[in-house]
């Protein structure tokens, strides 16, 4: 298992909408930061989106990539067939073994969608990595991929995503764990709130929530599973756009520290 970096370490320096950074991080941006950081491995979410970029800017990134040994992991939102496709010439462009994408349909024509690009997908031996979120329970999704059955359509593992869903990381992890391909280690801490009339479910640094990252790594490679482990941070918006972005910058350098002790 090898840690990942990827724009949803940085979201809010990224953009989200209505926050805007002075000088938002572009792919290069995030590139750099990788390098830096001596990580080896960079996806590249649905923000920024690649398939908005011209080939020749694809080219130049995954050239930088190239040079500094850096791994590229291409990600999106959506599974219609032609989206699919179009991620699929991306991920060549780019040397990406997935495309990692979200997906609120986990229905017949879903499944139908997938296996019209599956064989593209197959040939060019690029496996498509569903995350688990909130429109849709563990057990869903598994039912969906057993359904394909193909060792090249799997799940992007988010350690968080599924308390909307009302269920906890061991629960994901176990359910999940076989159709494991790629996954998103982010750390939480739930927080009662100062009237005491509810909690809320906010990010940490990992290592300072209550995620149990060993044991998660740990339990992978029990099954048999080895995905690289993409650190993802919910850090939580401090008031002030450039003050949050300095302390993201801050959870993300604790977090890859705490990382580096243990996952190898």
């Amino acid at each position: 298992m090898k840690i990942g970096l990827s724009s949803y370490t940085w979201p809010w320096a990224v953009g989200r909408d209505g926050y805007d950074p002075k000088a938002p991080l572009d792919t290069a941006a995030l590139l750099k930061k990788t390098i830096g950081y001596g990580i080896s491995i960079l996806q590249i979410a649905d923000i920024p989106s690649l398939h908005r970029m011209s080939d020749a800017e694809q080219e130049k990134i995954a050239l930088l990539a190239d040079e500094n040994q850096i791994t590229l992991e291409v990600g999106t939102r959506g599974i219609y067939p032609e989206h699919l496709m179009r991620y699929l010439e991306i991920a060549r462009r780019l040397k990406s073994c997935i495309v990692r994408s979200i997906t609120q349909k986990i229905d017949d024509e879903a499944a139908l969608w997938i296996r019209e690009v599956l064989p593209e997908y197959e040939k060019a031996g690029v496996s498509i990595a569903l995350e688990n979120h909130d429109e849709h329970g563990t057990c869903e999704l598994a039912a969906f991929l057993d359904r394909i059955g193909s060792p090249f359509v799997g799940v992007c593992l988010d350690t968080v995503n599924s308390f909307a869903a009302l269920e906890s990381p061991e629960s994901v992890v176990k359910t999940l764990a076989p159709y494991t391909l790629n996954l998103h280690v982010k750390d939480f801490e739930v927080v009662r709130l100062g009237h005491e009339l509810g909690f809320s479910i906010e990010g940490r640094p990992a290592g300072k929530g209550r995620l149990d990252i060993e044991w998660v790594a740990g339990y992978l490679k029990e099954k048999g599973k080895d995905p690289n482990a993409i650190l993802e941070l919910w850090t939580p918006f401090t008031g002030n756009l450039e003050k949050t972005i300095q302390l993201e910058e801050e959870w993300a350098r604790k977090s890859i520290d705490y990382l580096n002790t243990v996952i190898s």
